[in-house]
């Protein structure tokens, strides 16, 4: 070989040396970076250009994808959108998000999650279009729409729970949205109803059920005091305990009143039964106190507060407060204070004591199945923890059918089925009308489901409003509605 041709072909040699270098510094090295690079379109429309799954309830989609005419290819759709919008979430292709169980379960719908790996496989071989699977979740129509209609216009949420499963039955927060307005491949549209919501200073966006600023719980924590006052001091549902006209709180000018400012009763003491059916503030400050600030954030915790917990949306751990002195620990033990809450956190505790003391995982996802409608996974009832005793769920079940039968939450009474619940009216703040509450559970002798109600700032009622007369009539609607022939 003469020099001239051996020089171009080492030449020529190294061009392609250089060639596969730089293919491969692309291929493989510069990847991730360019797959994340906002400005490569082509990750955009992979992404969510799919032919999405389904999101279904009791056999019907509630969010789905049509084929339509643009660069992604498939639109996003929503039925009854304000009525499952905080469960669902939105998938927005034109602004490359996604929210709620959209996102939650992006790998099944999307079809890339692992459980899906011998579909993506026989995809491959055969030619076939690849598509996500299935979610189907564990929320009962009736239910879902009865809560809905029953908190009304009012800002607020509604959670049921399945007491023997942990399955979310119900889950309704106020104001809503309409995911169909984000998930429009119009950009311009998308980004003025996303910033319309977000402006708006009743916040449709957050899901009151589970996360937002939470509540102050009120009288409805005073089941979590009174479940360690049973087990501590070994209580009955008739046990005597301390009932003062007012309490004076040591180190501290303020005085704990009973509601509407009068004596529970005229004596100095009354049976435990009787200050939870008239939601006696003196009797359970007191008995925080007695307790202390560290046996009442232990049983707090024991019922789910501060625990990280995935549904499997993120849900906002319920808080209560450390480093109290006495006069700070009787107003947690009345549900002020600092200690705030979410509906979910409420409806736990009902479901904890509904059975046997056992608190359950509450989870969304009942099933999911691959594009050819095979199951390939199911949620199994999942034990969390061991929140009281049987014995003293026993005794919280009785005090809290009392509550219903004879005492503050009367108006959540339903024929021929005894109702456990405890109301709650919480200050939101100085000027701002109470929040009402109401915690259940039903049928009180074979427990099936538990509802918690929160009506925002009193709803309608404003400044009169109370768990009584608020938020017990939503959840009674609820809890008809679920234990319906």
């Amino acid at each position: 070989m003469n020099t001239p041709v051996r020089r171009l072909t080492t030449i020529v040699a190294l061009m392609f040396l250089a060639l596969m270098m730089a293919a491969t510094s692309v291929q493989f090295v510069q990847a991730p970076s360019l797959n994340a690079d906002g400005r490569n379109v082509r990750t955009i429309y992979r992404e969510y250009g799919q032919d999405r799954g389904p999101i279904i309830v009791a056999g019907e989609a509630v969010a789905s994808s049509t084929p339509v005419d643009t660069a992604y290819g498939y639109q996003r759709g929503y039925a009854e959108p304000f009525l499952y919008a905080h469960t669902t979430g939105y998938f927005a292709a034109a602004l490359s998000s996604m929210t709620g169980m959209e996102q939650a379960a992006n790998g099944v719908l999307g079809g890339t999650a692992d459980s899906l790996a011998v579909q993506r496989i026989q995809d491959l071989v055969t030619g076939r279009q690849p598509q996500g699977g299935s979610v189907e979740l564990t929320l009962d129509p009736a239910a879902q729409q009865a809560a809905w209609d029953a908190l009304g216009d009012q800002r607020g949420s509604v959670v049921a729970l399945d007491t023997r499963t942990g399955a979310i039955l119900a889950s309704v927060s106020k104001p809503s949205f309409d995911p169909n307005d984000l998930a429009t491949h119009d950009a311009a549209a998308a980004q003025q109803a996303y910033d319309t919501l977000l402006a708006d200073p009743a916040d449709p966006l957050v899901n009151r059920a589970i996360a937002g600023d939470l509540y102050a719980p009120g009288s409805s924590f005073k089941v979590v005091t009174v479940a360690a006052a049973i087990e501590d001091q070994d209580l009955e549902a008739d046990s005597p305990v301390p009932s003062p006209a007012e309490l004076q709180l040591p180190q501290s000018t303020q005085v704990v009143n009973n509601p509407g400012g009068i004596a529970c009763t005229s004596e100095d003491t009354a049976p435990l039964r009787y200050t939870m059916e008239q939601s006696c503030n003196t009797t359970f400050a007191q008995l925080g106190m007695d307790l202390g600030a560290e046996r009442l954030a232990e049983q707090a915790e024991a019922f789910g507060f501060g625990q990280e917990l995935r549904i499997p949306l993120r849900v906002t751990p319920s808080t209560f407060p450390a480093d109290m002195d006495a006069a700070q620990t009787a107003m947690s033990a009345i549900g002020q204070l600092n200690v705030r809450v979410t509906p979910l956190q409420m409806a736990m505790v009902s479901q904890a004591i509904a059975n046997g003391g056992e608190q359950l995982q509450p989870h969304l996802v009942a099933t999911e199945r691959n594009a050819d409608l095979e199951v390939v996974a199911t949620t199994e009832p999942t034990v969390l923890r061991q929140s009281v005793t049987p014995e003293t769920a026993q005794v919280l079940t009785e005090l809290m059918t009392s509550v219903v039968a004879d005492g503050t939450g009367s108006a959540a009474q339903l024929p021929g089925i005894a109702v456990a619940g405890k109301t709650g009216t919480a200050q939101s703040g100085t000027d701002a009308p109470p929040h009402a509450w109401f915690t259940s559970f039903a049928p009180a002798d074979d427990p099936q489901v538990a509802v918690a109600v929160v009506v925002e700032n009193g709803g309608i009622e404003g400044d009169v409003a109370s768990g009584g007369t608020t938020a017990a009539p939503i959840a009674r609607e609820v809890l008809a509605a679920l234990l319906a022939d």
